[in-house]
């Protein structure tokens, strides 16, 4: 499989995707932190993990390469250097500001293998697995009732969000919560050191001020991104980023700015419309009236042209991906007791593996029967568990490569 980065589309046939599969971080999530960890429910991780499992199953099957994070991540710990900086700087994105804790912290990690520092990065430090920590700050002498050194990340399953593939390069995010931003230094030390990703080129990187999450970037062609102005991504993030792939040689020239709610049940785009083939996307119908999309277009120099698209959004995609037709094919099949109890568990969140064949929970069956009517291939895996991390496969993954259209 070639290195670096090409994607053109949401769904050319996939031919390389990064995954996580949920480890020891999501049994370290208790009732009293969920909040803090931005979980809604306690997952049960051995099921979960036989339901990635199955979920990796189908891609293997479909002739993907199936990456995973933390092979990735061992690979470049295996340099010294590498492993050093990274756990400074991990140290400091989780607010460890007292010398005695980052002494112990070190010490700690210091007999690990690659692969088992950064499971253990993930899965998160509690106070109880190291014995007495060097008391040389008031901080480390104070007595604290909360029992983790180093926080869990549960999230970290949903690859799809502190970085995002487009065209030949990506984003570096910007997570909209301070508890995730570690996931992104994930990402920038990927990027900055595997020899996969040599010399990707960025469209915006995790140093920047507004926030910008995966779910919400959307690739609809070669010419066209669609992105959310979310409750996870700013307008002005979107601007910066379009400025950006518009000074490159890339081929797009169109970013359409979807406006959805702010609501934790729409966090990202992709939790309300994908996109399933050439003409058909899966959408909840509670955003499309009203649904202000914005067109944002290279001006002159480095000036954007930015309009209002007074447009109905099947005739905005028909215009801009020159399409003859469009079909919106509504969660949970247009009723609404359904469309909402199936967006919740992420019916409309699909992941293309070609066109015209996607990947779903089994759970959501009314908006896959719909989907399946409109002749799209439908491959379903067990989701008791994983939903309730509110994600879906689209989520779950990163797409590294996919064919041209």
């Amino acid at each position: 499989m070639k290195n670096g980065i090409q994607i053109y589309s949401e769904i050319g046939q996939l031919k390389s995707v990064l995954l996580h599969s949920p480890g020891e971080e999501v049994e370290n999530i208790v009732p009293d932190y969920l909040t803090r960890l931005l979980f809604d429910e306690i997952v049960f991780m051995q099921q979960a993990r036989k339901e990635h499992q199955q979920f990796a199953d189908l891609l293997t099957n479909e002739g993907v390469e199936v990456l995973y994070l933390v092979d990735l991540m061992a690979d470049i710990l295996q340099d010294p250097n590498v492993r050093h900086q990274f756990l400074e700087d991990f140290m400091a994105e989780a607010k460890i500001v007292t010398e005695g804790l980052r002494e112990s912290l070190r010490e700690f990690f210091a007999p690990m293998t690659p692969l088992e520092m950064i499971r253990k990065c993930i899965a998160g430090v509690r106070t109880s697995e190291i014995n007495e920590i060097k008391k040389k700050r008031l901080a480390d002498m104070v007595k604290n009732p909360y029992p983790f050194y180093l926080d869990p990340i549960p999230n970290m399953y949903f690859q799809r969000d502190p970085f995002a593939s487009i065209g030949k390069g990506a984003t570096i995010n910007v997570m909209a919560s301070v508890t995730r931003n570690r996931e992104t230094l994930f990402a920038k030390y990927l990027f900055d050191h595997h020899p996969r990703f040599k010399n990707v080129p960025r469209w915006y990187n995790r140093d920047k001020a507004h926030p910008l999450e995966g779910g919400d970037e959307l690739i609809l062609s070669d010419k066209v991104i669609a992105i959310g102005i979310s409750n996870r991504t700013s307008a002005s993030s979107i601007e910066n980023m379009a400025g950006n792939i518009f000074s490159s040689d890339e081929s797009f020239d169109t970013v359409l700015a979807f406006d959805i709610p702010k609501a934790r049940a729409f966090m990202h785009l992709d939790t309300v419309f994908t996109m399933v083939d050439y003409d058909q996307f899966t959408i909840y119908p509670g955003i499309e009236m009203p649904l202000d999309v914005y067109s944002i277009n290279k001006g002159n120099g480095k000036n954007l042209n930015v309009s209002y698209e007074a447009s109905r959004l099947s005739d905005i995609l028909k215009r801009y991906l020159r399409l003859p037709s469009v079909n919106l094919i509504r969660c949970g099949d247009g009723d609404s007791i359904a469309a909402g109890r199936e967006q919740w568990s992420d019916g409309s969140n699909t992941l293309a593996v070609s066109p015209g064949k996607v990947i779903c929970y089994n759970r959501n069956y009314i908006t896959n029967d719909a989907l399946r009517r409109n002749k799209i291939e439908v491959l379903e895996f067990e989701s008791y568990e994983l939903s309730r991390g509110r994600g879906g496969p689209r989520c779950m993954s990163m797409p590294l490569i996919r064919d041209l259209l």
